[in-house]
């Protein structure tokens, strides 16, 4: 029950409580140590989260999700070398034991069914890996890399895509495809949730293409988004 109302409140975004929850849990749970790690990751203490995943991961060995939470963590810390480590490990690993989610057919020119959102590919973490991955790649300035981290995703119809890899797809594929990536940017700002980089980076596209009137009619429809992911 405990573990249930703190996932409640994170979803929330009320972390006191978040805390005061996760303290009356035992420190032996792996759960635990989860938790801690994401309300430290929330407080933008990457670093200590990064230890609790790590310790996590020692007490149940490797899980997917808990080496991309470790990933994520680095990313955040600009310590892109170790990122690339563990997006390596789990995508290989995915590739190995579950092949039927074709990995990489896209990017070879192959076309195929998708794979749908099956509970295999949730728990591989692949989509979180190779949008991780295109995020680095980006920041890099591989841009050709970040564009075939995102084509190596196991195939999906469009409309099965989840928020991030649409975010990422309009983003980095902006120079080919403008239009497209302003139409997917300005769906996902449609959206009860969207990733927060979303606001920020339509916003800086319009200015860069010099589209100054749209940029100026999203802040004004969204002020409420204004004051959440552009205030420092």
């Amino acid at each position: 029950v405990l573990k249930l109302q703190a996932a409640i409140k994170y979803d929330e975004e009320d972390l006191s409580w978040v805390k005061c929850l996760v303290d009356q849990c035992p420190s032996d749970d792996p759960d635990t140590e989860i938790n801690l790690g994401c309300l430290l990751f929330k407080e933008k203490r990457y670093e200590e989260a990064c230890v609790k995943f790590i310790g996590a991961m020692r007490m149940v060995g490797y899980k997917a999700d808990l080496s991309y939470n470790i990933a994520l963590c680095h990313y955040m810390l600009k310590q892109y070398a170790p990122a690339l480590y563990h997006i390596t490990d789990i995508t290989e690993r995915g590739i190995q034991e579950h092949p039927e989610l074709n990995v990489g057919v896209t990017t070879e020119g192959i076309v195929v069914r998708s794979v749908g959102n099956s509970q295999t590919l949730h728990e591989t973490a692949l989509v979180e890996a190779f949008n991780l991955k295109a995020a680095v790649e980006y920041q890099l300035k591989n841009y050709n890399a970040a564009v075939e981290a995102l084509t190596d995703l196991p195939p999906r119809s469009e409309v099965e895509l989840d928020a991030v890899t649409l975010h990422n797809q309009a983003l980095m594929n902006m120079e080919n495809s403008p239009t497209q990536g302003f139409t997917k940017l300005q769906f996902l700002l449609q959206q009860n949730s969207f990733p927060p980089e979303t606001f920020g980076n339509l916003l800086l596209l319009y200015v860069k293409y010099e589209n100054h009137d749209l940029a100026a009619d999203v802040l004004a429809e969204n002020v409420h988004l204004t004051h959440k992911y552009l205030t420092l």
